[in-house]
């Protein structure tokens, strides 16, 4: 009898874990990849789109609904970004962890201070958002508020894990203090470039980076820009000196390009998240790439 007491002993322990890893699903690759950083061992991760993706349109896919009823963490942009597609897989889900109001419901934008905000907009002004821009995941001090109510929020859930949280975090923002004077070494000579945006999502790296954006080829955010605007935003911005045209890796390149032809401009497809690019996998890796393609010859 003892002994098939600890063959069954023996088997349980090579088939139970010895502690449940927190399962973190972001709806960016970006905040997976903050969240497997400063969790390490004891959390798992999950993005519910690629870097590839435009996240104002996902559908909401079976298979993303199972991912949010498993998660233990909902990290995900706000700022209406996400309404289209988000409130469908939390309801969904029937997970009441990652419900509003819930301890696994993290809305990263509660975290950062938010830019253009519109007291009163309407359909005429595009697809904007009143709660203000959504895309501050383009930028680098942004990115480090939302990693520390990432870190908080995993301390909260996993209290036996603070002291290595709390490592992670010290880590993290070593790295950070070191990676932000590289880069802003790198870029000093940019300091005051003008740029276009193919869609105004670059507000919080343009003021990051000390630019300045003059137009935009979408005629209002979410309209596809067309060959009459290109050409009134030509004449409008001629004297102005732009130096690039940022855009997103989702969005066509066929207007962009004659638009940065014509004004003496530099196209740059900037990866806005990770996993935009093959190799760029992390935030260091965004943010080293986008460098990388600012200073470049």
């Amino acid at each position: 009898m003892r002994t098939i007491l600890l063959t069954l002993a023996a088997l349980l322990a090579m088939t139970l874990p010895a502690q449940a890893k927190l399962r973190v699903v972001g709806t960016l690759p970006d905040f997976a990849a903050i969240a497997e950083e400063l969790g390490g061992d004891r959390v798992e991760t999950v993005s519910l789109i690629k870097g590839t993706q435009d996240p104002h349109f996902v559908d909401a896919k079976p298979s993303l609904i199972l991912e949010v009823n498993r998660a233990d963490l909902l990290i995900f942009i706000g700022m209406g970004l996400e309404e289209g597609w988000l409130p469908v897989l939390v309801t969904q889900s029937r997970n009441g962890h990652v419900q509003p109001g819930g301890p696994g419901y993290l809305d990263a934008s509660t975290f950062v201070t938010p830019k253009e905000v519109v007291a009163k907009p309407d359909r005429a002004m595009g697809d904007i958002h009143g709660q203000g821009n959504p895309h501050y995941y383009t930028g680098p001090d942004e990115m480090l508020k939302v990693a520390e109510g990432i870190y908080t929020r995993l301390v909260q859930l996993d209290p036996e894990g603070k002291a290595d949280y709390d490592a992670r975090w010290k880590a993290f923002t070593d790295k950070y203090a070191r990676k932000s004077v590289e880069w802003k070494t790198k870029l000093a000579a940019l300091k005051g470039t003008n740029i276009v945006e193919y869609h105004k999502s670059w507000i919080y790296l343009i003021d990051w980076l000390e630019f300045s954006s003059v137009g935009a080829l979408e005629p209002v955010p979410g309209v596809p820009p067309s060959p009459s605007h290109v050409s009134k935003l030509l004449m409008a911005v001629k004297n102005q000196n732009v130096r690039f045209v940022f855009q997103e890796v989702y969005q066509p390149t066929n207007l962009s390009r004659i638009f940065a032809d014509k004004a003496g401009a530099k196209l740059l497809i900037l990866p806005a998240m990770a996993g935009a690019e093959p190799g760029v996998k992390t935030i260091w890796d965004k943010f080293d790439r986008i460098v990388e393609l600012l200073t470049q010859p």
